[in-house]
């Protein structure tokens, strides 16, 4: 049986989810706040939705990707008042432990809901490419296998608790941004002292220190092209999420916190809605 899917959140990722459902030929419906973004959808065939309760009413699945917890839980109760009860809830959005915490607290047995962040940005999102990270009801997340492959390149299952996947999500947020961190800090070291940055690229090419992330991202940095794939303001949000995390569990926040820094920094000079490349422009030009 075909799934029908209604998909909360027409932004960058939830736009691109929708575009990879659509072309596997899942039916879907999709709101958004701004409601021209959804009708946007409507030509590559979604079906956009007036409301929340008209998106979700017959749904078998449902996808949420909003900007943070705020968001998610200002829509829970619509949620929660208009789907069927044991509809499967993928909460796909970044809101952290403690967000994920208060939305499992909201929503009791009403709903099946997953804990499901995704690893990817712009491209993959659009291409299906993601990587979901999944944790909560394993029959739940079963019952989804399809949409979970129109979405993803693959699903990866943490465990049974609410949370846990979030909790994964946060640490790998924080290895990427400390790995954009540095290169932007390898490259303004490289071009201070006069010698064109692509050696610095090209040293690590193919070694162990390599990675093709880190490459696409200097490439970007250099050439100063900062076209949004995951916005610098997104990244200061999920930075707070990891603050958030160290501050409850003790771990010490030296680097996140310093991370916190640059992206301020960078945001103060009206790098808020660029890509997370950006970053670099907190080292100078």
């Amino acid at each position: 049986m075909t799934q029908s899917v209604a998909v909360l959140g027409a932004g960058t990722m939830g736009a691109g989810m929708v575009k990879s459902l659509v072309r596997e030929g899942i039916p879907v419906t999709v709101w958004n706040r701004t409601a021209a973004k959804a009708r946007a959808l409507g030509d590559l065939g979604a079906r956009p939705a007036p409301s929340i309760t008209e998106a979700v009413t017959s749904a078998d699945c449902i996808i949420t990707m909003l900007f943070d917890a705020e968001a998610v839980l200002q829509v829970s109760e619509e949620i929660l008042s208009a789907a069927r009860p044991g509809t499967v809830w993928l909460q796909c959005a970044t809101v952290g432990v403690e967000g994920m915490a208060e939305l499992a607290d909201q929503v009791g047995s009403r709903l099946q809901l997953v804990d499901a962040p995704v690893l990817g940005t712009k491209q993959p999102a659009e291409s299906g490419a993601l990587v979901v990270l999944t944790s909560g009801p394993r029959k739940a997340v079963e019952s989804v296998t399809a949409v979970l492959a129109a979405i993803g390149s693959r699903t990866q299952h943490v465990d049974d608790k609410v949370g846990h996947a979030s909790a994964v999500k946060l640490a790998c947020n924080a290895w990427l941004a400390s790995l954009t961190a540095a290169a932007a800090q390898s490259l303004a070291i490289t071009e201070a002292l006069g010698v064109d940055p692509h050696q610095f690229l090209q040293a690590i090419s193919g070694g162990s220190q390599d990675a093709p992330y880190l490459q696409r991202k200097g490439a970007q940095m250099i050439a100063a092209d900062y076209a949004p794939a995951f916005a610098l303001d997104a990244a200061g949000k999920d930075i707070s999420l990891v603050q958030d995390a160290c501050t409850a569990t003790g771990v010490p926040a030296d680097l996140v916190d310093a991370l916190q820094e640059l992206c301020t920094r960078s945001r103060a000079l009206g790098h808020g809605q660029d890509d997370i490349a950006a970053i670099r422009t907190a080292f100078g030009q």
